[in-house]
């Protein structure tokens, strides 16, 4: 099967230092980090790291294992405190903010394990992301008064609209736990989606599938950046993937960021090639 080339926009620099797709210039960026960094004990797990996103970028953070990809997006969704520097997202400081906090302002995402309901239905697991959109009292859902139920019918439209997006409507009743691997994968993107985000974070979203679902996997990240105009950020080591969509790229390697630029500029780099495969003697 030929490879399918996706179109990228043209990054251009911002004051930040940093590059953003050029569509997104007259937009302010979706997130901004600035010298953000994390200690455990006495070990700088992730150290001075700067990066902007723009509003609709598909960006990739990508390294060797154990460079500190995950402790980024943890620091991000604030299962861990920064011990130093800024998280803007959509320009207000996240600073002391939970992870339900931080759902609620805009940023989403899935796991390197998945993490489903295993035992609730497809769409019980996708109404679940539409929790922080809830606009009933919690006596009527009790007393199931008619605003409960204008609410549900809301919530079963809409999750089937979502589950659409990966052609699984049909499979709205079937148990989570119950799908193939690849099914439940995308499952949990859709769940991430419920919430509303203005950021998406995949962490190995490609992780155990076949070149085949991994294309399709392309083909429908595009197609969510495109449908609501949303920032995506992924963390994987599927370098097609990542080459093939992404078009701004940070590399880490031992906490720290060696390279910023294009899938061009950073399969050229150096310093990249050599945290990959080690120095050439």
């Amino acid at each position: 099967m030929a490879e399918k080339k996706f179109e990228k926009g043209k990054m251009v620099p911002v004051p930040s230092r940093s590059i953003i797709p050029e569509r997104d210039l007259d937009k302010s960026p979706v997130l901004e980090c600035s010298h953000l960094g994390i200690d455990f004990g006495g070990l700088k797990a992730v150290a001075d790291f700067n990066l902007t996103i723009g509003r609709t970028e598909i960006a990739g953070l990508i390294g060797p294992n154990g460079a500190g990809k995950t402790t980024v997006f943890n620091l991000l969704t604030k299962v861990y405190q920064p011990t130093r520097g800024t998280i803007l997202l959509d320009g207000v400081d996240t600073a002391g903010k939970s992870t339900t906090q931080i759902n609620r302002m805009g940023i989403a995402r899935t796991f390197q394990n998945i993490r489903l309901f295993s035992n609730l239905s497809v769409e019980d697991n996708v109404k679940v992301g539409l929790h922080n959109q809830e606009k009933y009292s919690t006596l009527s859902g009790i007393l199931r008064f008619p605003t409960y139920w204008k609410h549900e019918r809301a919530a079963h439209q809409r999750a089937m609209e979502l589950l659409s997006i990966f052609d699984m409507q049909d499979l709205a009743h079937h148990q989570a736990g119950s799908l193939p691997y690849g099914a439940q994968r995308r499952l949990e993107i859709v769940r991430a989606l419920a919430t509303n985000p203005s950021l998406l974070l995949l962490d190995e979203p490609a992780a155990g599938m076949n070149p085949s679902e991994t294309a399709e996997l392309m083909e429908n990240i595009v197609k969510i950046r495109d449908t609501f105009h949303i920032a995506i950020m992924l963390i994987e080591h599927d370098m097609s993937l990542v080459m093939g969509i992404c078009e701004g790229i940070c590399v880490l390697n031992f906490g720290q960021v060696i390279a910023k630029g294009t899938a061009e500029e950073i399969q050229s780099n150096p310093t990249v090639i050599e945290a990959y495969l080690g120095k050439q003697q």
